[in-house]
């Protein structure tokens, strides 16, 4: 018996980051992070792949709520263990203060490269959108999509070369008037749950032990503001 890791597509290449650097080796399973866009499809995925893993009686789960998709999992193998964050944003700050104190400065569009290569992303909606229905429709569409969002916020976790999507979301930027800024990310959480350092920042759930909605609307409070004033990446 030993440990495993289930975790969201987009969160790969940070997760292998703090494996090289915790030294773990833990075998990964990913969830493909397209799911997103459909909580209960989400749910119903996570669900499958945590009734196919066994020989394990710790399995990691890195995901945020993403929408309610993790209300009532379970295992009745495993611990299971997460951290407490609305979305994968906090993972990627280093934690939820990080990321409420950012979003309190102005409505802000998180970026990484792993929602840019694996998400169904804005980048990808403005290019659909231009191709039906035109560049100056296409802007007022996005102008309305966009609200109140002043700025977009490339996090860099040290997990890739931010020069190689630097001038991509920066043009995008430029292209719907809106700030660009790159924020310094840390991986602090994704440390603490390979390490085995599970304190208040984290569930740990007893097999046939479920998440339920008292826990993470309690553990959600702490990033109401934020909730209100900055995008979910891909919903994670």
């Amino acid at each position: 018996m030993g440990t495993a890791i289930l975790a969201c597509q987009t969160l790969q290449d940070e997760l292998k980051l703090a494996i090289r650097e915790t030294g773990v080796d833990f075998p990964v399973i990913y969830v493909e992070s397209g799911l997103h866009n459909t909580p209960e499809l989400l749910h119903q995925r996570i669900q499958e792949e945590i009734n196919r893993i066994d020989n394990v009686d710790i399995l990691l789960l890195l995901f945020g709520y993403c929408g309610n998709s993790l209300l009532g999992v379970k295992s009745d193998k495993a611990k299971l263990v997460l951290p407490k964050v609305d979305d994968c944003i906090p993972l990627l700050l280093g934690s939820c203060e990080a990321r409420k104190n950012i979003s309190k400065e102005m409505g802000t569009y998180f970026l990484t490269k792993g929602w840019l290569d694996y998400e169904n992303n804005l980048l990808r909606e403005y290019d659909r959108c231009v191709t039906r229905y035109g560049q100056a429709r296409t802007s007022k569409i996005m102008k309305i999509m966009l609200g109140h969002y002043k700025r977009f916020m490339l996090i860099d976790t040290g997990a890739y070369s931010v020069e190689s999507i630097l001038p991509q979301t920066r043009e995008f930027a430029e292209r719907l008037n809106l700030c660009h800024e790159v924020a310094p990310g840390s991986l602090r959480l994704l440390h603490k749950l390979l390490q085995g350092e599970w304190d208040e920042e984290f569930f740990v759930l007893e097999p046939g032990q479920s998440i339920t909605m008292h826990d993470i609307c309690g553990a959600s409070e702490q990033d109401e503001f934020s909730q209100r004033t900055s995008m979910k990446f891909g919903g994670c």
